[in-house]
């Protein structure tokens, strides 16, 4: 099983239109695209086209890659739902957040070593923004 990370804290899946991957994707009648973190950045703009939902895979929780095509995703236009999957850790959910991705999907084990309340804690990713704080800075 798995657990859906919101800023509010942890959910059950909502999304019943399944995900394939790119090459399942064809044979099915899937609104939801399963991307690996090694896909092909110059791939993204036709990746995404039709599809209502992507779900990036973190192989690891030090393989930042997904982080990086979900920025290119949301700079590319995509406005559906973009889920990151796997070895995501509570300390790297604010950086999920800024990147583009709308929720965090977690394992149940992993739910179990970091409960919810350390998502939540981090769910206040807008506050934690360097950027803002430095701008902010340079104007005063």
């Amino acid at each position: 099983m798995t657990v859906i990370v919101h800023d509010e804290g942890f959910a059950s899946e909502t999304w019943e239109h399944g995900f394939a991957s790119v090459d399942e994707r064809a044979a099915n009648d899937t609104r939801g695209l399963d991307l690996p973190s090694d896909t092909d950045p110059g791939e993204l703009g036709k990746l995404m086209l039709g599809v209502d939902a992507i779900r990036i895979d973190f192989p690891s929780f030090a393989d930042g890659r997904g982080f990086s095509l979900a920025r290119q995703l949301r700079n590319l236009g995509f406005q559906g739902l973009l889920r990151a999957a796997g070895h995501v850790i509570s300390d790297q959910y604010a950086m999920a957040r800024r990147s583009g991705f709308d929720e965090v999907e977690i394992s149940d084990e992993l739910a179990a070593r970091q409960p919810e309340e350390e998502w939540v804690y981090r769910a206040d990713w807008k506050a934690y923004d360097y950027r803002s704080r430095l701008m902010g800075a340079a104007q005063a």
